[in-house]
């Protein structure tokens, strides 16, 4: 069947499993009866896929993770080498809790660096990135950059990975969006962005970055990050 998913011959893949079209499964890989993998993935060597555990569209999984039950991942999503999942707070090997399964949800387009490890119970939010090494132990917002143990957030970062610098002015903008309103400056062409549901406790400008390599303007209000439509 043309673009049907490869399984190479040492990978095992049991019955039940749904795979889509265009997926690879490579070498010494184990996928469970009720996992389900969507399409243009690809799983890499050494790469355990549990029952119950969901995988969107076009994500990239590198060798050696382990995908328990009750994770799901969304599309395009990136998990890095050795990068740990979890899905019991409180694990005893002389206790079965596998009635206390917590789910752990990855959003559309995060990436996980090498050998992080994500508590379980969790949500990481949509193009978020998560340091190498890093131990995730709260939800993430969408486009916040994580590092450290247990990890930070230092920053934030766009779509296509750069990160941001966000400035209360921007040089040659037109935006349109339903919470801001542009006010000009005294320099030539510069305007500073406010929110139109300012109150007296919360009258601070918006602040925006671009992402360098699209050109994409970002906005962060009430510490969100949302792109704007210029």
């Amino acid at each position: 069947m043309e673009n049907a998913p490869f399984i190479h011959v040492t990978a095992v893949v049991d019955n039940g499993s749904k795979i889509g079209n265009g997926t690879k499964i490579w070498h010494f890989s184990h996928v469970m009866p009720n996992a389900e993998i969507g399409q243009n993935c690809n799983i890499g060597q050494n790469v355990y896929i549990d029952n119950h555990s969901r995988i969107g569209n076009n994500v990239k999984i590198q060798n050696n993770v382990s995908v328990y039950s009750h994770v799901i991942i969304e599309d395009d999503c990136f998990l890095g080498p050795s990068m740990v999942f979890t899905n019991v707070i409180n694990p005893r090997a002389f206790i079965e809790r596998k009635h206390e399964f917590r789910t752990t949800l990855v959003q559309k387009g995060a990436t996980i660096g090498a050998n992080a490890t994500i508590l379980c119970g969790i949500k990481l939010g949509s193009y978020c990135m998560i340091g190498a090494g890093a131990v995730v132990t709260k939800n993430v917002p969408d486009f916040a950059l994580m590092v450290g143990n247990p990890a930070i957030q230092i920053g934030w970062v766009s779509k296509n990975g750069h990160r941001l610098h966000f400035t209360e002015e921007i040089n040659h903008i037109k935006l349109n969006h339903e919470n801001i309103n542009i006010e000009e400056t005294n320099q030539s062409d510069a305007f500073i962005v406010h929110s139109k549901k300012t109150t007296p406790d919360n009258n601070d400008p918006l602040q925006m970055a671009v992402c360098p390599e699209t050109k994409e303007y970002y906005v962060l209000l009430n510490g969100k990050v949302e792109i704007l439509n210029v």
